[in-house]
């Protein structure tokens, strides 16, 4: 399982989740370090991982990528189009694969990017819409997305041909929007509140809300209709957005705000039932953990795994698949990272 965080001070952050003893008294998990290093010019807005690749997206307008098992770097994307801040991005990785298919990009200039990473190749550019982009759910069969804007839009694309398909406004802010694993339903995220939405005709099903007045900043959808979200309120929250009522949760996860929830989980792969309630997070203060969500009904849950990157994060993600293949960008040779202490 890897996992990689970007942050204001410029650098990427990467880690390798490993198994240690099992000891009662003890953690379980522990985060080793892949790299850490200044990889943007200025802060990092946005991460994606899937498999042995990732990807980061920064106010410097530019895309980097890296090959995991190796740590190293594969170099920046030059060919996106994208002439603002990288907004979201995002890997689309069938289910019978171990590899990702396509990166998708967005922009703070409405600008969206298809990539084929069989190696890295711009497919297509288009600018759907001319305001900036909060985020960008890719569908489970990859031939379409969902993206929701500045400006109150939200958006339908066709990735198949590389063009819009629908947009219309909402009267509200949706800051992200998430697909669940099957496809058939969508979460949106206003402020304080998800919105529970069928696919197939945007239909609100139902509401999220726990009566906080404090904003969701990150969402991460997990299995058998579970939507874990988190934010200011420093929790993590976990919804049955079947009946739309409150799970369970983690109070006081964190001591500052959390800036990025994802579920650890081998949906993929045939190892699905092996670590089906690992969930991570970063918050704003520098510290990222690994969460065993079976203990979130305990009180004084403690994390499985935990480090300090002593940055201020901003994005969090990870992937547990496992694949022989590697990423590269044409013909481009990997260059080997070594870990840099945070000048920030």
């Amino acid at each position: 399982m890897s996992i990689i965080a970007g942050s204001y001070e410029r650098f990427i952050w990467g880690f390798k989740l490993k198994p240690t003893k099992h000891d009662a008294d003890t953690q379980t998990l522990t985060l080793s370090p892949l790299f850490s290093y200044p990889s943007h010019i200025s802060s990092i807005t946005t991460v994606a991982c899937s498999g042995p690749a990732a990807a980061s997206g920064g106010s410097d307008d530019t895309i980097h990528l890296y090959d995991l098992p190796s740590a190293s770097s594969l170099g920046s994307l030059l060919d996106h189009n994208h002439t603002a801040s990288i907004t979201a991005l995002s890997f689309y990785t069938p289910s019978s694969l171990s590899f990702p298919r396509n990166l998708i990009s967005a922009a703070a200039d409405g600008s969206v990017a298809i990539f084929d990473t069989d190696p890295f190749v711009l497919l297509k550019s288009f600018r759907p819409h001319k305001k900036a982009v909060n985020d960008l759910a890719i569908h489970p069969s990859g031939k379409l997305a969902l993206a929701v804007y500045r400006d109150e839009c939200f958006a339908m694309l066709n990735l198949v041909r590389g063009k819009r398909s629908f947009c219309c406004r909402l009267g509200h802010e949706a800051s992200l929007v998430k697909f669940d694993p099957s496809g058939e339903r969508f979460f949106m995220v206003v402020n304080s509140k998800v919105g529970v939405h069928q696919s197939e005709d945007a239909k609100l099903l139902l509401e999220l809300d726990n009566g906080s007045h404090k904003r969701i900043l990150c969402a991460s959808p997990g299995d058998s209709g579970t939507l874990f979200t988190a934010g200011e309120d420093r929790a993590i929250t976990a919804w049955d957005t079947n009946s739309g009522k409150l799970a369970y949760s983690i109070q006081d996860a964190h001591p500052a705000r959390i800036k990025g929830v994802v579920t650890l989980t081998r949906n993929e792969s045939e190892g699905a039932s092996e670590d089906p309630y690992l969930v991570a997070s970063a918050s704003s203060d520098g510290i990222i953990r690994v969460w065993d969500m079976r203990m979130a009904t305990k009180e004084n849950a403690k994390p499985l795994a935990e480090t300090n990157t002593k940055s201020r994060l901003t994005c969090l993600a990870g992937s547990a698949l496992k694949s022989m293949r590697r990423p590269q960008i044409g013909n481009q040779k990997a260059e080997k990272l070594e870990e840099e202490p945070n000048s920030g």
